[in-house]
């Protein structure tokens, strides 16, 4: 989309983008986000002295969010090295297929450069066979991997 920038979200876009998170998490068939999520995600942003984790967001020339990508550091033993964790990347139904999806994924490159990570790793549903050609198009290589969780409590 002509005029769309992908930028650092601001403490703002948070309610925005707690909304973009739900949208992603029926799209994926999963639970929804807990209803404070934008607070959880200000704590997680703004609040420590080195943020934990980092948010880009899709800015539509109206000033809309159509999208958003959240990466952490993480760390991988076979690697003895860091590597970014790209958790989420979403852009609306209307807005795929117009050239945000690549402004998302170049932001998350830079992010990696700037913090001196040597790569990205992620992971999408078998089943978005519009996410793996997307992935597949920006020359990543996938293996095959199930995501297990574990609750704690």
């Amino acid at each position: 989309m002509t005029g769309a920038v992908v930028r650092h979200a601001r403490p703002g876009d948070l309610d925005r983008v707690a909304e973009l998170a739900a949208e992603h998490a029926a799209y994926e068939k999963a639970a929804p986000p807990p209803p404070d999520l934008a607070a959880r995600l200000h704590r997680l942003l703004f609040e420590p002295a080195t943020p934990r984790l980092r948010c880009l967001v899709a800015e539509l020339p109206d000033t809309t969010l159509a999208g958003y990508a959240t990466c952490a550091p993480e760390l991988s033993t076979w690697d003895a090295a860091e590597y970014l964790h790209l958790d989420c990347l979403y852009l609306t139904a209307p807005a795929r297929g117009h050239g945000l999806g690549p402004l998302l994924m170049t932001a998350v490159r830079d992010e990696a450069r700037t913090l001196g990570l040597p790569h990205i790793q992620w992971q999408t549903p078998t089943w978005n066979e519009g996410a793996i050609r997307f992935y597949d198009r920006l020359g990543a290589t996938s293996k095959e991997k199930r995501r297990f969780t574990l609750r704690v409590d």
